[in-house]
C-alpha cells in the first residue's frame, strides 16, 4: 500500500510539474534540490508512472556509490508498500534484485557504463535519472557523456535528468543541450556552527596518513557533542581506517552505540545505520553520508574536515587515494544533515579564518584521477581521444597519455588507439584494465583460483595487519573473518566466474611462457602481470623498479633480500626520497621474462664511465639491468664516442700535454683574441667542435684512456695552424715563444693570460732599452726582477719607468745589491747578465 503521508511530506513534489514539461518539451533538464526533498525517491517513482498520473515507463537510476544504491531503492520500495525487487530493484557489483515487472532499477554508475558498452541504444529504458551529479565521479562523468551520445545519434526519445543538491547547474545545462534548470525548495532546519580547532597544530594530511593527534580531537569532539547536545551523533572522517582509530576512542560511551558507515561496510550495518535506533547513536561515516544517504535521527554532526581523493603520480608510477581538506561545498553538505529533521549544529573541527582558504569544490576525478580504465570506456565506445565525449571538464592530455601507454602495453587497444577484441573483454571484467589482464593472463599459468584469489586482494587495499609479503596477505584473508575477509571471499567468487566466461583465456602480451610460471611463485606471476613496469630488482639495500622508482621494504619484511619482486602496492613517506613497498610478491627471472617483456631491450653499451671506455652488452628491462657482459671488438665509432664523452666529462688533460703544448695553445689564444681570423680557437668548447680536424687520426686509433694519454696534444694542436693561407709562418713572429732582451738573453714570454703577455727579466738586461716590447701591437707587460729573480717592478711603460720608478728601485736594491751595477741612467747603461766585478773583468 504506497504510503501517500510520507509521499506528501516530500518537498520535491513541488517541483514535478515543470520538470515534466521540462522532460516532455526539451527531453533533458537539470534538477537541483536540498538534500531531505525526495529527489532521489519521489521523482522516479513519478517519472515511472508508479506514484501520481503519468505514462507507465522505465526509469534508471545511477547512484554514484553502491550502498546509496540499495538504500534508494529499498526507500522507494517502502514508499510503494512494496519489497525490493517487485516495481523497485537494485543491481550493483556482485548483486542484483530486480523483478521481471520492474519500473524502476536503482544502478551503480559502474553498473549502467558497462550496461551501455554492451547495448549502446539502452532499449527497453525511457528515462535515466544520474543523481548526485555534482560528487563528479570519473563513472558519473563518463555516463553522462555517453548518455548524450545516445540520445544525439540514437535515441532522441530517451529522456536525461541530472539530479544533485549542489551543483554547476548551468554547466550541466550546457552539457546536455541547453537544459532546462528546474529548482525544488527544500525545507532547511537552522544548523548553528560550532568552531572547534585543535588548541595545538597538527601536521596536515600526507597520502594516506592523517595525524593521531587529530584523530584523538575529533574523538574529543564527539564527546563535547554528546555532553552539549541531544540527538544522534554523524562523524564525518575520510576513511574506514580513520574510523576504526576514532572508534577505539569512543569505546566507553556506555549506552551510546557507534556505528561505522562506509562502502566496505556489511549490509546489515548499513541498514541499522539508515534505520532509526533505539538507543542514542554516533554514526562515525565517510562522504557517503554527505549526500546520498538519509541518517535519521541525527541532530549534530562533527566534521573532521578532510577527504580522500584519488590522485596518481604519472612519473613515478604509483597511484593511490590521498587524504585532502575538504572543500567548502563538502562542508556545506555535512552540516546540512544536522538540519534534515529539526535544528542542529555543527561542530567544526577546524578555526574558523581556516575556512575561507579551503577550495570551493572537490576537484573532478577527470582531473586528478588514473584515466586508464576511462581510456579504456572511450576506446571501446569508438573516441580514443575522448574528444568528441560532452565532458565538464577535458581530461588532462598527459594523465591520457599515460593512461594509452599502459593499454597498449597489456594489448587492450591498437597502435590506432581503438580497442582489440582483448580490450573489449578487459573492459566488461569490470577491474581495472591491470588487474584484468593480470587475472585473464595469470588463470591458465597460476590456475583460475590462485589468480582470482590475488586479483581481489589487489582490487581493495587490505588491512595493514596483513603485512607486506602478497602471499602471506592471501593466506590471512582466507582465514579471516572480519569485514574485509568477506568482501574478499564475494569477490573471489565473482572473479572465479569472469575467467570462466572468458575462456579460453586469451594470450597475454607477451604469450603465457608455461615454463616461467611453474618455475616463478604463482602469487607472484598475478601481481607481476598487474603491475609489469613495478617489477623490481634488489641493487643494494633498495630496489630499483623497471620504471626507474627505487623502493624499500621494511626491515622485518619477509621480501627483504630476495633478488627480484612484484610490487602492487607502494607509497611515498614524508621526507623521503624512495617509495615504501606496502603489498608485493616475490618472483623469479622468468616471471620477469613473462610479465616485463614488453620492455626488454638488448643493446650494445659503450660508454665512458668510472674513467675509462666500458664496453658491454647490456639486457634490461626498462631502468633494471637484468644481465651485463662484456663486448669485445666494440665497433670503432662507439669506442671513438665514448672517448670523446670522456674528453668532454674529463677535459684534454686527458692527452699528454708537454711544456710546449701548453705554450702554443696559449700563444694561440692570444693570437685568436688580438687578431681573431684566422687563428683559430682553442678553448674547450671549440676544440670539441672542431675535434675531427685536430685529433683525427690519433683518436680514431685509440681504444682506451691509456690510448689517450700517449696522443701529444702539441702536435695534433698544430693542425689547426692557418697554413693554407700562409699566417702559419708568421706565428714566430706575431707570438714568438722568446723575446731577445738587450742583454742578449732568450726569455720566455708567459702567454697564459692572452690580453696580458708577460715578460719576467732582471731589471740589469733591459738597460739601454728606452720603449717596452710588444707583441702584434699589444704592449708586453714587463716583470722587472731583482738580481736575485725577486719582483721588484711591473711597467707596460718601460720609458716611463725609467724615468719615474727606476730611482725608487735603484735607492731600495743598491745597498742590498751592491755588487750589480745600478747606473743613474739606466736608458743609456749597458745592460748585462753580470756583476760589477764580472764587467770589470
Amino acid at each position: 500500500m504506497i504510503r501517500y503521508d510520507a509521499l506528501e511530506a516530500l518537498p520535491v513534489r513541488t517541483a514535478l510539474p515543470a520538470l515534466r514539461e521540462a522532460l516532455d518539451g526539451h527531453g533533458t533538464a537539470v534538477l537541483v534540490a536540498p538534500p531531505g526533498t525526495g529527489k532521489t525517491t519521489l521523482v522516479p517513482l513519478v517519472l515511472a508512472g508508479l506514484v501520481g498520473e503519468g505514462p507507465a515507463r522505465r526509469v534508471v537510476v545511477a547512484e554514484p556509490r553502491r550502498i546509496a544504491a540499495r538504500a534508494a531503492a529499498r526507500r522507494m520500495a517502502w514508499l510503494l508498500g512494496e519489497p525490493v525487487g517487485g516495481s523497485v530493484g537494485y543491481t550493483v557489483r556482485g548483486e542484483r534484485v530486480v523483478g521481471r515487472h520492474a519500473r524502476v532499477e536503482v544502478v551503480t554508475t559502474g553498473v549502467l557504463l558497462q550496461r551501455l558498452q554492451r547495448d549502446q541504444e539502452l532499449g527497453g529504458v525511457d528515462v535515466v535519472v544520474l543523481d548526485e551529479c555534482h560528487e563528479r565521479h570519473l563513472d558519473a562523468d563518463t555516463v553522462a557523456a555517453f548518455l548524450w551520445d545516445v540520445r544525439e545519434a540514437l535515441r532522441p526519445e530517451l529522456r536525461l535528468v541530472a539530479a544533485s543538491a549542489t551543483t554547476d547547474a548551468q554547466g550541466w545545462a550546457r552539457l546536455l543541450g541547453g537544459a532546462p534548470v528546474v529548482a525544488a525548495e527544500g525545507v532547511s532546519h537552522p544548523v548553528e556552527v560550532v568552531w572547534a580547532p585543535p588548541a595545538r597544530p597538527v601536521r596536515p594530511p600526507h597520502g594516506m596518513r592523517v595525524d593521531p593527534a587529530l584523530l584523538s580531537h575529533v574523538a574529543s569532539v564527539v564527546r563535547r557533542a554528546l555532553a552539549e547536545r541531544a540527538g544522534d551523533v554523524l562523524c564525518f572522517l575520510p576513511g574506514v581506517g580513520e574510523i576504526a582509530r576514532v572508534a577505539g576512542r569512543l569505546g566507553d560511551l556506555g549506552d551510546v552505540e557507534v556505528l561505522h558507515v562506509h562502502g566496505r561496510a556489511p549490509a546489515d550495518v548499513q541498514d541499522a545505520v539508515l534505520s532509526a535506533g533505539a538507543r542514542r547513536r554516533v554514526v562515525l561515516a565517510t562522504s557517503v553520508a554527505e549526500s546520498s544517504l538519509t541518517v535519521p535521527g541525527v541532530r549534530v554532526v562533527v566534521d573532521a574536515g578532510l577527504a580522500r581523493e584519488p590522485r596518481v603520480d604519472h612519473a613515478r608510477g604509483l597511484s593511490a587515494l590521498t587524504t585532502v581538506r575538504a572543500s567548502r561545498a563538502a562542508g556545506r553538505q555535512r552540516a546540512g544533515r544536522a538540519g534534515r529533521e529539526a535544528p542542529g549544529v555543527v561542530y567544526r573541527c577546524w578555526a574558523e579564518a581556516e575556512d575561507a582558504r579551503l577550495p570551493r569544490f572537490p576537484a573532478p576525478e577527470i582531473q586528478v584521477a588514473d584515466l586508464t580504465a576511462f581510456a579504456l570506456q572511450a576506446a571501446c565506445w569508438g573516441d580514443p581521444e575522448a574528444s568528441g565525449l560532452a565532458l565538464l571538464d577535458p581530461p588532462p592530455g598527459g594523465a591520457m597519455a599515460a593512461a594509452r601507454g599502459v593499454l597498449r602495453a597489456v594489448g587492450a587497444v591498437g597502435t590506432d588507439g581503438r580497442a582489440t577484441e582483448r580490450g573489449a573483454r578487459l573492459a566488461r571484467v569490470w577491474l581495472h584494465p591491470r588487474l584484468g589482464r593480470a587475472l585473464l593472463d595469470a588463470a591458465p599459468l597460476a590456475g583460475a583460483e590462485r589468480a582470482a584469489e590475488v586479483v581481489a586482494l589487489l582490487s581493495e587495499e587490505a588491512p595493514r595487519e596483513y603485512g607486506d609479503e602478497l602471499a602471506a596477505a592471501m593466506r590471512a584473508a582466507r582465514r579471516g573473518g572480519d569485514a574485509y575477509a568477506g568482501r574478499w571471499r564475494a569477490e573471489v567468487g565473482r572473479l572465479r566466474a569472469v575467467v570462466a566466461e572468458s575462456a579460453p583465456a586469451p594470450a597475454a602480451a607477451p604469450g603465457p611462457d608455461e615454463a616461467a610460471a611453474g618455475a616463478g611463485n604463482a602469487v607472484g606471476v598475478v601481481a607481476a602481470l598487474a603491475f609489469p613496469e613495478r617489477v623490481a630488482q634488489r641493487d643494494g639495500e633498495s630496489y630499483l623498479m623497471v620504471s626507474g622508482t627505487r623502493a624499500e621494504v621494511g626491515e622485518a619484511s619477509p621480501l627483504r633480500g630476495a633478488p627480484w619482486i612484484a610490487v602492487a602496492v607502494a607509497d611515498r613517506p614524508v621526507g623521503r626520497g624512495h617509495a615504501r613497498v606496502r603489498l608485493a610478491a616475490e618472483v623469479d627471472e622468468d616471471v620477469v621474462r613473462l610479465a616485463a617483456g614488453a620492455f626488454r631491450t638488448e643493446a650494445q653499451e659503450v660508454r665512458w664511465a668510472d674513467g675509462d671506455v666500458v664496453a658491454r652488452r647490456v639486457e634490461r628491462f626498462g631502468a633494471v639491468e637484468s644481465a651485463v657482459r662484456p663486448l669485445p671488438g666494440a665497433a670503432p665509432g662507439l669506442v671513438r664516442a665514448a672517448l670523446l664523452d670522456g674528453l668532454r666529462r674529463e677535459g684534454f688533460g686527458l692527452l699528454r700535454w708537454s711544456r710546449e703544448a701548453d705554450v702554443l695553445r696559449q700563444r694561440l689564444a692570444f693570437l685568436r683574441w688580438r687578431l681573431g681570423e684566422p687563428w683559430p680557437d682553442v678553448s674547450d668548447e671549440a676544440l670539441h667542435a672542431r675535434v675531427e680536424e685536430w685529433l683525427e687520426p690519433e683518436l680514431g686509433r685509440a681504444r682506451r684512456r691509456g690510448d689517450l694519454a700517449r696522443i701529444d696534444a702539441g702536435e695534433a694542436l698544430a693542425r689547426l695552424l692557418p697554413w693554407a693561407s700562409g699566417e702559419a709562418a708568421r706565428l714566430g713572429e706575431l707570438a714568438p715563444e722568446r723575446f731577445t732582451v738587450p742583454s742578449g738573453s732568450r726569455i720566455r714570454i708567459d702567454y697564459t693570460n692572452p690580453e696580458r703577455p708577460v715578460l719576467a727579466v732582471k731589471l740589469q738586461e733591459m738597460f739601454g732599452l728606452a720603449e717596452s716590447p710588444s707583441l702584434a701591437g699589444v704592449p708586453v707587460v714587463v716583470h722587472l726582477l731583482s738580481p736575485a729573480g725577486r719582483p721588484a717592478a711591473v711597467t707596460a711603460d718601460l720609458a716611463s719607468f725609467w724615468r719615474d720608478g727606476y730611482r725608487g728601485v735603484r735607492a731600495e736594491l743598491r745597498g742590498r745589491y751592491p755588487k750589480h751595477p745600478w747606473p743613474e741612467d739606466p736608458a743609456t747603461a749597458e745592460p748585462t747578465r753580470h756583476t760589477n766585478a764580472r764587467l770589470r773583468r
